[in-house]
């Protein structure tokens, strides 16, 4: 036994050897100290028998910077060609007022388009019954309409292009400006915010905040500690507050309208959560 470690090949199984005790000793070593910082952790897979539930509601106000606001082009001529050709070309001069006023081209969307056929229903004539004979009392003959038709009348064209307004100051004379240009229709003032999960977030914190302190006060009332949150839900919901516009921004002799005081006001957002604590 002895003879296996003498001599040159003896003396690099000894090196071999010791380096493997080393590891060894090494890997012991690091699993001992991995099951000592592990300890908390046992049963944290394991489902909580004592728990306690709160809901929690945060709600914040916050000044809209976006409006946003829809308009459509109409065109009624006798083909579709001459339609579409019109509503163009009242398009394009309502999209370059907007550029005119500021508003950038990624800011105007167009998000509808369409062209109908329009029919105009014409009853038909009844022909007029004829004169009973003087001698007899026999019935009239049945009379015969026949049925009514449809008449194509020519086409509409229509056009919808929704637009965001950046600079709330701007929004009123905007909304009087398209319907100069050509703009049939003017509607959908909306308020909202560039970045919808920064107020969001907020409400979330508040929502957060206010379970937390329910389970606090919950806990030393029940003589109780909180230990761990074991589930959470949320629902969330932004609601600017709108100002809808549904109304001619030209009066029927083509005198232009004044620009209507446009308030943005102050949006709600809330946010409504659930949390379940374990407790001990």
């Amino acid at each position: 036994m002895n003879s296996l470690f003498e001599g040159v090949q003896g003396e690099r199984l000894r090196k071999v050897v010791w380096w493997v005790m080393v590891m060894l000793g090494v890997f012991i070593t690091v699993q001992a100290l991995a099951g000592i910082l592990g300890l908390r952790y046992i049963g944290a897979g394991i489902a909580a028998a004592n728990t306690i539930s709160v809901s929690g509601h945060g709600e914040i106000f916050a000044a809209p910077n976006i409006a946003t606001f829809s308009f459509s082009v109409v065109s009624d001529k006798s083909t579709a060609a001459a339609a579409q050709a019109d509503a163009t070309a009242k398009q394009n001069a309502v999209s370059a007022y907007l550029k005119q006023a500021g508003i950038d081209a990624k800011d105007i969307q167009t998000s509808g388009y369409s062209v109908y056929p329009q029919y105009e229903y014409q009853n038909a004539v009844c022909p007029a019954s004829a004169p009973q004979s003087s001698g007899g009392n026999s019935a009239s003959p049945a009379i015969y309409c026949p049925p009514g038709k449809q008449t194509l009348t020519g086409y509409e064209a229509r056009q919808t292009t929704t637009v965001k307004v950046r600079d709330l100051a701007k929004a009123g004379d905007l909304l009087v400006g398209v319907g100069q240009q050509g703009a049939t229709e003017v509607s959908g003032l909306n308020f909202t915010f560039d970045d919808p999960n920064a107020p969001q977030a907020q409400a979330r914190d508040k929502a957060i905040a206010d379970a937390r302190a329910k389970a606090e006060v919950l806990a030393k009332q029940l003589g109780v500690s909180l230990v761990r949150v074991t589930s959470f839900s949320e629902n969330s919901s932004g609601y600017p507050r709108p100002y809808a516009l549904d109304a001619q921004v030209k009066s029927a002799a083509g005198t232009a309208a004044s620009a209507p005081e446009i308030s943005p006001g102050q949006s709600s957002v809330t946010d409504d959560v659930s949390v379940t604590y374990e407790i001990r």
